[in-house]
């Protein structure tokens, strides 16, 4: 018998790869190339879109000494909020109109990423951001883009999709187009180190979601499946460590490289009823979108799993699923200090029947592959609460 070889680190070495659509470029430093990589796509004036906090950390510095060393002209929006609205995506519409830029970076996390596409819609295709709801609705060619997480979160450096919230009703937006996706695609793990602790375990335990969830979906396919199964390998094998040693480049790579993989995976399966349930409780009560999708995937696994087909769908991720797979979601739950019950958070009970029936509305539900109603995912925040 031939023993297996020990699994090779994602933070190993620096590379680039065709990931999708997407040219990927993977290693400590790899921030540096943004400049290079915006010449290579024909730009001249750039601009960057980020958050305060990003600044902060010297990111964008870097980011902005890199466009200059290529001789690029470049701006700065900062003003990216969590959750960020149509109000942020028109202001930083206005900032771009006045500079006139010929390429867009996102440089953070899904919120940044989010609002960058956010801008080239409304700047190229006009409109507001809710006239690009669903899927296929921009006319007109976008800029090119450059997606640089700085987070291993969300995945939205690999997704033609931005969630971005109505700034009324705080509903999130999915607005899809395969002319938004970016083009080139920054993924440092110097950047996931110097992520505060809080937006590290919040973001990590999103990404681990996006794996379980995009691996059972009604839309699941092989491809989809086979990005899921890696990026759940290298997200349960990093997050531990990763969150308790951030200085750990190796983790910090396998984590970031994971949640990539898994946000690709959702690009091609979409996600299930823990996303449907999470998105009123970031809605309504404020909860970190990472901290509610946690809060609810475990119970979700176990609801799902008593359909047996599911259940050893999920045993393909783990030796014992659903049941096994429920516990070790609520280990990494756990290691990341996140809450493990909806009472915890300020939600009453009153309030349940409503945020179910607002979950049943959530376009991710009918993507869950055991059928969900109202009653059902009541019947979910309940097992939470």
């Amino acid at each position: 018998m031939i023993a297996a070889a020990p699994p090779i680190r994602a933070a190993a070495g620096s590379w680039s790869a065709e990931v999708g659509a997407v040219r990927v470029h993977f290693g400590a430093g790899a921030l540096d190339l943004v400049g290079s990589l915006a010449r290579e796509l024909g730009a001249s004036r750039v601009l960057l879109v980020t958050d305060p906090g990003v600044r902060a950390a010297g990111h964008a510095g870097r980011a902005l000494a890199a466009l200059e060393r290529e001789g690029l002209a470049a701006a700065v929006f900062d003003d990216v909020e969590e959750n960020p609205t149509s109000l942020h995506v028109e202001a930083g519409r206005r900032c771009a109109a006045s500079f006139g830029p010929d390429l867009v970076v996102g440089l953070g996390g899904g919120s940044a990423m989010d609002c960058a596409k956010g801008i080239n819609f409304v700047l190229t295709n006009g409109g507001r951001m809710e006239d690009y709801w669903g899927t296929g609705k921009a006319s007109w060619s976008m800029l090119p883009s450059i997606g640089v997480p700085t987070t291993a979160g969300t995945g939205s450096e690999a997704q033609s999709y931005a969630l971005i919230s109505h700034p009324e009703t705080h509903q999130k937006m999915a607005c899809g187009d395969r002319k938004a996706r970016f083009r080139e695609v920054i993924l440092d793990p110097q950047l996931a180190a110097s992520a505060p602790r809080r937006v590290a375990a919040t973001a990590g335990v999103d990404a681990v979601s996006h794996a379980v969830e995009s691996f059972v979906t009604r839309r699941a396919n092989p491809v989809s499946r086979l990005l899921a199964r890696e990026a759940w390998r290298l997200l349960a094998g990093s997050l531990e460590a990763f969150l308790a040693s951030p200085g750990d480049l190796a983790a910090a790579g396998d984590a970031l490289l994971g949640a990539h993989l898994a946000g690709a995976a959702i690009e091609a399966s979409m996600l299930g009823a823990a996303h449907a349930c999470a998105n009123p409780l970031t809605a309504r009560f404020g909860i970190a979108h990472g901290a509610a999708v946690g809060l609810m995937l475990p119970h979700v696994v176990r609801f799902n799993g008593e359909v047996a087909a599911i259940g050893e769908r999920y045993g393909d991720l783990l030796v014992g699923a659903p049941g096994a797979l429920a516990r070790r979601l609520e280990e990494l739950r756990a290691a990341a200090g996140l809450p493990a019950r909806l009472r915890d958070c300020g939600v009453d009970a009153g309030s349940l029947p409503a945020l179910a029936a607002e979950a049943a509305r959530q376009w991710t539900a009918g993507c869950n592959p055991r059928p969900v109603d109202a009653a059902s995912l009541r019947s979910l925040y309940e097992a939470a609460f």
